[in-house]
């Protein structure tokens, strides 16, 4: 296998992805060429040491859209980070939904921690001053629209009623995850956790101390309400979510492989043991990667869009918590995953099928796609 030559067809991807007016990373090809708030901040994340201008222009863009109004047919509110918009909407597909349309419960999230990441690599201070209003309007956001019900955890349903049911990764316009609203993700209260303790280190570099210590203060409750719901110590796993009752979600999923990269069970050793022991099981994990969807849940589909097929951006978004807390053997194992998949199919789509030992190609698969080719590229150029 030629790395070199995977890390041209990568990059030359990119550049076919990269907007020319607006410098973000569209979501993938054929089906998605527009920016998804959640796809372009994960994709700026995975190039953030490659190019950088890609995570400044994918913030500006999205800090130019943030949401401003409650406008409930595009699931607008104040501080909102959108979901999905197009710079010139009669050369894009028809979707049931108006754009700028903002149906996405952790975008907003994902918005500050690229923030995070943009200052610490740049220590541009203006810049960081010309944005800090927009870092506090999300997280107003977070605090009031986002959590609906006032238990500290972000929430959704849908406003919308042709807009998406489901609004966290693993969006749909259909109730495939079967779970009633509004609905807690597990992985979204991660991405919150993160962003309290991004901003409340941001608040302090512009000696806005009083709010410094009220996003910690607001973090440590997080975490804490986090650990007491979600956590289920009988069975040694993370709920998937909690639903409108705050009943929780068992099925074994992804998700909460996703808490590894946010520090939010930092000093709880024996929690990322465990679930790093179970994403690995055999009913999770297959020689090109963890399932989005365990094996062993009733509703287990392998070739399936959410619930059981193989997305290279979640096994790396994964790879960066293993990475995090020292598992670099099962951080490798993903990364040689993706390179499998990458030399059996010719390229590395958006999400792929394993059925009966054997690799296959899903037949709804963007390719060139952002966060999966930004995977892949991410691995390679992170070992040179």
């Amino acid at each position: 296998m030629n790395e070199d030559r995977i890390k041209e067809r990568l990059e030359s991807d990119i550049q076919i992805l990269r907007e020319p007016e607006y410098g973000y990373i569209r979501a993938g090809l054929p089906r998605f060429p527009a920016l998804f708030g959640r796809d372009s901040c994960i994709t700026a994340w995975q190039l953030i040491d490659y190019d950088i201008s890609v995570a400044r222009d994918t913030l500006e863009i999205l800090a130019r859209l943030q949401g401003k109004k409650v406008d409930a047919a595009h699931e607008e509110e104040p501080g909102k980070i959108l979901h999905e918009w197009h710079p010139h909407p009669e050369e894009y597909k028809k979707v049931p939904w108006p754009l700028p349309y903002y149906g996405s419960v952790d975008v907003t999230s994902l918005f500050v921690f690229l923030c995070g990441l943009y200052y610490e690599k740049t220590r541009d201070f203006k810049w960081l001053e010309r944005m800090w209003p927009n870092l506090e309007a999300a997280l107003e956001w977070c605090e009031r629209s986002g959590d609906t019900d006032g238990d500290m955890f972000l929430d959704y349903e849908q406003t919308n009623p042709t807009g998406l049911r489901h609004k966290g990764w693993k969006d749909r316009h259909i109730d495939h995850l079967k779970i009633a609203a509004p609905v807690e993700l597990v992985e979204v209260q991660g991405y919150y956790y993160i962003a309290l303790r991004i901003v409340a280190i941001l608040a302090a570099v512009l000696k806005k101390q009083k709010l410094s210590t009220q996003y910690i203060s607001r973090k440590r409750a997080l975490r804490d309400a986090f650990i007491e719901k979600f956590w289920f110590p009988e069975k040694s796993i993370f709920a998937f979510a909690l639903n409108g009752k705050h009943k929780a979600d068992m099925r074994i999923t992804s998700n909460m492989g996703h808490l590894l990269f946010t520090g939010i069970l930092d000093g709880k050793e024996e929690m990322v043991a465990a679930l790093v022991e179970r994403l690995f099981r055999e009913d999770m994990w297959t020689p090109w990667g963890i399932r989005t969807h365990a094996q062993s849940n009733p509703d287990f589909d392998a070739a399936s869009y959410h619930l059981g097929s193989v997305w290279p951006h979640d096994n790396w978004v994964i790879a960066q918590g293993l990475k995090r807390y020292g598992y670099i053997k099962e951080y490798d194992e993903i990364r040689g995953a993706l390179l499998r998949a990458y030399e059996t199919l010719g390229d590395i789509p958006e999400l792929y099928v394993v059925r009966n030992g054997s690799l296959e190609r899903s037949e709804i698969s963007c390719s060139p796609q952002a966060w999966a080719t930004g995977a892949l590229l991410n691995f390679l150029t992170q070992h040179e």
